[in-house]
């Protein structure tokens, strides 16, 4: 495995990956025991991450390289599936890969997720509609939703007041 820096307009976060794609991505802050490389992959990766944070990006196209359980990695796929600007519920994701009983269990799924922001896991908030934990902190949270038209600024309340079951599903 290889890491390196990220520069971006957000700060630095830290990258690791292996001949398949990105394995971690790490915020500023956390900063990895490991040697820096650099390679054409951490390149994509900067380029996609600051066009993301100048809102210019809303998906990501890098190749990912994820280790999990199968449950880890059935709710990071379908993590992936929650639309930019939109939230879910963690019941609902529960709901969406056929466990509606597991919302603790994806709970520590989506807590467990490797590369944050490239699966969206930000997206995941309470039934209540408040924004819930997030590893990096509830600031992160909240400034990524707010750069994805998802929260009010300042409040911190989601817009229109909208629950999260009532974002829009993908088609």
């Amino acid at each position: 495995m290889h890491w390196g820096a990220v520069r971006t307009s957000w700060g630095i976060f830290h990258a690791a990956w292996d001949e398949h794609g990105i394995c971690r991505l790490e915020f500023p802050g956390r900063r990895p025991a490991a040697r820096p490389t650099s390679s054409q992959l951490l390149t994509r990766l900067t380029r996609e991450l600051e066009a993301f944070f100048q809102g210019e990006r809303r998906e990501f196209s890098l190749p990912l390289s994820l280790a999990g359980t199968p449950f880890q990695l059935a709710v990071w796929e379908e993590l992936r599936k929650v639309p930019y600007g939109t939230v879910v519920s963690y019941g609902e994701l529960a709901s969406r890969i056929g466990h509606p009983r597991a919302a603790r269990a994806v709970g520590g799924a989506v807590g467990a997720n490797p590369v944050p922001i490239l699966i969206p896991c930000h997206r995941v908030v309470r039934a209540s509609g408040e924004l819930g934990g997030f590893g990096p902190g509830p600031e992160w949270k909240r400034r990524l939703l707010e750069l994805e038209g998802a929260l009010e600024k300042g409040p911190g309340r989601l817009l229109g007041g909208r629950a999260p079951s009532a974002a829009p599903a993908e088609a």
